[in-house]
């Protein structure tokens, strides 16, 4: 026996690049015992086609624009029976707090896009035969792997608060999710004379100096734990955006939110409004469109 696999290894690519689709489709084809079965463009693509043409590898990009790799994961997870698809990550780069998190969420692998081919070959062979693959090599103990990575997440995140003191962390969601300085002094039971304090505070160590500046610095640099961003997008376009009560913007518009439930109302003069209590989640944009009806 030569040690292949008695049938093909069923694969779907999933990402929003055709050329990049196209040019790994060739590649992997020109390997006698894999074969591509399917091509998604995005996320919701990825989902559908692992539901309906139940792939062996699901190759699934991180960073695409709708509905982002991590988010088809975490569908997947719920939807599929375990094991029923294994699914590799490829990345340009990923931080390892994301490599713990898809790894929680089910995935067998993460490959870079800059790797060698036969190195992402040899991934997918690692992972039909039942072991972990992470970067550039296996990991045969994933317990071990998943602490590591934890601890230097941990450590990654330290480097990355700029200096903030914990209450300062405390200030910077609320902020973000739009709270006054009244709203943060109870929400942290201390004095609002205290709040201004630590946002001036805050607005020197962070080079900011209003709080939209604060808000998208701390989304794009501090990581939060606690704030994800979610995309509005509305027919017609130009309908009011409130997320708890408060007027945020109009669609289309990706705003910050704090994790957690929130309650979304999307109206517009001459239209019925939409109103929906939704989860926002971590681990990438999130979407949220609305088709208005005429009153």
């Amino acid at each position: 026996m030569d040690g292949k696999q008695p049938h093909p290894i069923r694969i779907v690519i999933a990402d929003d690049h055709p050329i990049f689709r196209d040019g790994l489709r060739k590649l992997l084809e020109a390997e006698s015992d894999l074969m591509v079965i399917g091509e998604a463009r995005d996320g919701f693509e990825a989902v559908k086609l692992t539901r309906q043409l139940k792939p062996d590898i699901l190759l699934l990009d991180l960073a695409m624009p709708s509905h982002p790799g991590l988010e088809a994961l975490r569908d997947i997870s719920t939807q599929q029976r375990p094991n029923a698809v294994r699914v590799i990550l490829l990345t340009a780069a990923i931080e390892k707090g994301q490599i713990v998190e898809a790894l929680q969420l089910g995935a067998r692998g993460v490959v870079l896009k800059d790797s060698a081919t036969q190195l992402l070959i040899k991934s997918i062979h690692t992972v039909m035969s039942g072991q972990y693959w992470v970067g550039r090599e296996a990991v045969p103990d994933l317990v071990h792997h998943l602490h590591t990575l934890l601890q230097s997440a941990g450590e990654e995140a330290q480097q990355k608060n700029f200096g903030l003191t914990p209450r300062e962390l405390e200030v910077v969601p609320a902020v973000v999710d739009g709270y006054s300085n009244k709203e943060i002094a109870q929400r942290c039971h201390i004095e609002e004379n205290t709040v201004k304090h630590h946002l001036s505070n805050i607005f020197d160590k962070l080079g900011v100096s209003t709080r939209l500046e604060l808000a998208l610095f701390a989304i794009n640099h501090l990581h939060l734990k606690t704030v994800a961003r979610v995309r509005f997008v509305s027919n017609p376009v130009g309908a009011d955006i409130e997320v708890d009560g408060r007027f945020l913007g109009s669609t289309p518009a990706e705003l910050p939110l704090a994790l957690g439930l929130r309650t979304i109302r999307v109206s517009k003069k001459g239209y019925k409004p939409y109103q929906h209590t939704v989860q926002v989640l971590s681990g990438g944009a999130q979407r949220i469109s609305v088709d208005l009806e005429p009153n």
